[in-house]
């Protein structure tokens, strides 16, 4: 099938491509954790790109768990109006903008000063870097319905914004994806052990959100593939996961892999395997995609339009496509006319190579925020201290806010 095709949810809802922009976290909140003025310009730029699906980075459903500084945050009306705006700017040439919503557990950084919740009180192994994340306290019961909970608010408020779904976050190593690792969950209790008692969260994290939302409202979810650390979620139980989310009415299924431990994402493992340059969760997701009722999307190292056909002919409906659209924003609409651009990113041989990455797509997105060209020439290690002056700064912010909000 060609990537222009138009594809249609089993809600009815038709997205008008294949080509989805996949989340990548923006950090470009305002002061209140808000969509800020340069967070708009930024996917102004992306939504004239037209693609099928606009996917927006990392918005959270409690601001007391952050997984940055510059996060948004979407737990109640206070800045709804600026949502408002927000859907608008994605929305401008009638595609589809979903808010990715999530909550980092244990993926809390500790200078944030906040308690990181997670299923048990395993902290994040990363070696001399594992300071950096605040250590986590188990969740009681009444912590876990309050999450559910707050995963339908923030659902039902970005309907009412005007954005046309949300997608539930899963994957990765956040909080959701950490109940269905058994590395991470511990628990001894109903959302633990058995595969089908740590998949109980995201279960209920569905039920709740589709039942706080119109019938017309896409409602998806990104699942890893594996997390790529041995004795971590694999393959087998993402199989066995798909076969749950299956009797549930999911609208798109995002498969992705790794996490904060195992970079998958950023073409990272630690169990031993070679990902590929490209496409790389797609020969596990060709193989979970013929178990899944839902369409399905991969994501993780796109940017060439051969390999999004190779993902659609694999029997994938959808490729979704990251750093690639912070060198290129206008991408996609440049391959539907003809043209082949081919987007990368200055070589990076650093040896904490997902850290530098990370900041030199972060340095696109903020020269695109400011109506500016993007430098795929920038050096590393300018936009690496460029950025953790940035994170700095709004770490500081942040604390000082949520000081002020406590009194």
């Amino acid at each position: 099938m060609s990537p222009f095709e138009p594809l249609q949810l089993p809600n009815g809802q038709v997205l008008v491509n294949r080509i989805a922009k996949a989340a990548m976290e923006e950090n470009m909140a305002d002061a209140q954790q808000a969509p800020s003025r340069e967070l708009k310009q930024l996917y102004q730029a992306w939504a004239d790109g037209e693609p099928g699906l606009l996917l927006t980075g990392n918005v959270m459903i409690d601001r007391r768990a952050m997984t940055g500084p510059g996060g948004v945050a979407l737990e109640d009306e206070r800045s709804l109006d600026s949502f408002r705006e927000w859907a608008a700017v994605g929305r401008n040439n009638g595609g589809h903008f979903w808010v990715q919503l999530n909550h980092p557990g244990r993926q809390t950084p500790a200078n944030l000063r906040q308690q990181a919740l997670a299923p048990s009180a395993v902290a994040l192994d990363l070696g001399i870097f594992s300071k950096m994340f605040a250590k986590p306290r188990a969740m009681s019961e009444d912590e876990i319905q309050n999450v559910i909970t707050r995963f339908a608010t923030s659902a039902r408020l970005a309907e009412k914004a005007g954005f046309t779904g949300v997608q539930i976050h899963a994957a990765h190593g956040y909080l959701l994806s950490q109940f269905l690792s058994p590395l991470s969950n511990r628990r001894t209790d109903h959302w633990g052990g058995s595969l089908q008692n740590r998949a109980r969260l995201l279960i209920e994290v569905i039920k709740a959100v589709r039942a706080s939302v119109s019938p017309s409202f896409c409602v998806g979810v990104k699942l890893n593939s594996a997390d790529f650390q041995r004795g971590g979620f694999d393959a087998d139980d993402a199989r066995a996961v798909i076969e749950l989310l299956n009797a549930l009415p999911i609208d798109l299924l995002e498969l992705s892999g790794g996490s904060y431990e195992a970079p998958a994402m950023q073409g990272e493992a630690r169990d031993g395997r070679t990902l590929a340059r490209e496409a790389y969760f797609l020969e596990m997701a060709r193989e979970l995609a013929t178990l899944a009722n839902m369409p399905v999307m991969v994501t993780g190292g796109i940017r060439r339009l051969p390999v999004v056909q190779q993902v659609l002919d694999s029997g994938i409906a959808m490729a979704g496509i990251a750093t690639a659209l912070t060198l290129e924003p206008q991408l996609i609409k440049h391959w539907r006319e003809g043209r082949d651009p081919n987007p990368q990113l200055t070589s990076i041989s650093w040896q904490r190579k997902p850290l530098a990455a990370l900041a030199v797509v972060r340095h696109q997105m903020r020269c695109l925020s400011r109506g500016h060209r993007p430098n795929p020439k920038v050096a590393p290690c300018m936009a690496l201290v460029r950025d953790q002056w940035f994170i700095a700064r709004r770490t500081r912010q942040y604390r000082a806010t949520m000081t002020q909000s406590s009194h």
